[in-house]
């Protein structure tokens, strides 16, 4: 049986703290959330965890996220060189098929019917507060909605997105085997 990871991060500060989007290393790791469906069990992690994080991500077939390419991996190059990981992300599956970005919260409202909870933006603030149960919570539905946007599209071949300009759910075409 594969071992698909799905994976999201939550940072301890904000682009604007660090001085920009050059600059993601210094975003620091607040909170690590991964599913494994092998063991069909959630695992956190805090950045004293790093090391055991990527363990997990590499030993993987394949790690499944939002954005990771871009944002939760450079994240974690922030604490180490990161070795190749087999990696699906479907921000950038979804960028390739139609040309432009379409977020988390709008492609699970519109294929499965549920958002996201909060942003991450909350997460940093609520980190701050010492309330990381809730930066947790928060991680753990962003996966539980990735892995629910992947196992629909390798379902169906396509996830939904809102259109605002039609004011109409279309179909983003995917091939996840």
């Amino acid at each position: 049986m594969r071992n698909l990871v799905f994976f999201d991060l939550e940072t301890k500060r904000t682009f604007a703290e660090v001085g920009g989007r050059e600059n993601f290393q210094a975003l620091g790791l607040a909170v690590a959330v991964t599913y494994s469906s092998a063991s069909e069990e959630y695992s956190v992690y805090m950045e004293k965890d790093v090391d055991a994080l990527i363990e997990e991500l590499t030993g993987a077939d394949l790690v499944v996220g939002f954005n990771l390419k871009r944002f939760d991996y450079e994240v974690l190059r922030g604490y180490r060189p990161l070795p190749p990981i087999p990696t699906l992300d479907i921000l950038e599956d979804i960028y390739q098929e139609l040309g432009f970005r379409v977020g988390l919260d709008a492609l699970a409202k519109a294929t499965l019917g549920v958002g996201k909870s909060a942003h991450g933006l909350q997460s940093i603030e609520w980190f701050r507060e010492g309330k990381v149960d809730l930066v947790i919570d928060y991680c753990r539905q962003d996966v539980e909605l990735t892995r629910l946007l992947y196992e629909y599209g390798r379902e169906n071949g396509y996830l939904l997105y809102w259109d605002e300009r039609l004011q109409v759910n279309r179909r983003i075409a995917v091939s996840w085997g």
